[in-house]
């Protein structure tokens, strides 16, 4: 087999998954990054760490060095191998395999390997789930219409956390938790989304009557980006038009609507 034969048939187990060979190297390369990402994992507690760190260890670089070889591979077969270097899983698959390196000068930074974890989106290819595609490309286009509105929104819930976390500095004080504004901020910003660690809580009535206010703001608060993205995710499915009536404003018409099904005013 000639060399650039041979080239070709690894670019087609190695980047194909159409193949037999191209999957089943898939289902092999992710079995090996869940058994490495399960290693690291395994290597951060302690009494694994102290029975078995020497095996562990050992199956990091065994690891390592597979990975390195695989990634050597892929630059050797790639049709374009700038492209795939500069690619999103070309620099992960290189992010997977620096920190063992690294761990030589820098100590503990093979820790970071569970970046590895990210490959796993070779999974899609594997299971032949390419037609979700679309759906995220759907997903996408909604987020990108909405971000001016929830630029405003976030703009408007930091506006009332400061409100909020100044007040209540104001009405508790220091003697009760409350030792600064960004502190109170922090309570506010902790109420307002209803996570509630209940490290800092208020000790007064007008103080409880203020955090009750607030929790009531943010169960509100909360529905706002998720309709935002509702409607834009509406707009953006097939079958429906993202054109806006002029006159009502009423959105989501049916792709080959002709005029608004609210006001029945022509549609640009």
């Amino acid at each position: 087999m000639t060399r650039s034969a041979l080239r070709e048939k690894a670019n087609e187990v190695i980047f194909g998954h159409h193949t037999r060979a191209g999957r089943a190297y898939d289902v092999a390369l992710i079995a090996a990054i869940l058994a490495s990402v399960l290693v690291v994992m395994l290597e951060s507690v302690a009494a694994v760490q102290e029975s078995w760190g020497v095996a562990l260890r050992a199956a990091e670089w065994v690891f390592t060095v597979l990975f390195t070889a695989e990634y050597l591979a892929r630059i050797w077969c790639a049709p374009g191998r700038f492209r795939y270097v500069t690619s999103f899983y070309g620099l992960v698959d290189l992010a997977s395999v620096l920190p063992t390196y690294a761990s030589l000068f820098l100590g503990p930074a093979h820790a970071l390997l569970t970046i590895r974890s990210l490959r796993l989106l070779r999974i899609f290819r594997v299971l032949k789930l390419g037609e979700y595609s679309s759906q995220a490309a759907l997903l996408r286009q909604a987020l990108s219409r909405s971000r001016r509105r929830i630029t405003v929104f976030l703009a408007v819930v930091l506006t009332l956390v400061l409100i909020l976390g100044s007040l209540m500095y104001l009405v508790e004080g220091p003697g009760h938790g409350f030792t600064s504004i960004p502190r109170s901020v922090y309570w506010a910003i902790v109420t307002l989304t209803t996570v509630g660690y209940g490290d800092i809580t208020p000790h007064t009535v007008p103080g409880q009557v203020l955090a009750s206010a607030v929790m009531i703001i943010g169960y509100g608060i909360i529905a706002v980006p998720t309709g935002i993205v509702t409607v834009e995710l509406g707009r953006a499915s097939p079958g429906t038009s993202s054109r806006d009536c002029p006159r009502c404003g009423l959105a989501g018409h049916d792709a080959d609507a002709r005029y608004c099904k609210r006001c029945s005013e022509a549609l640009a």
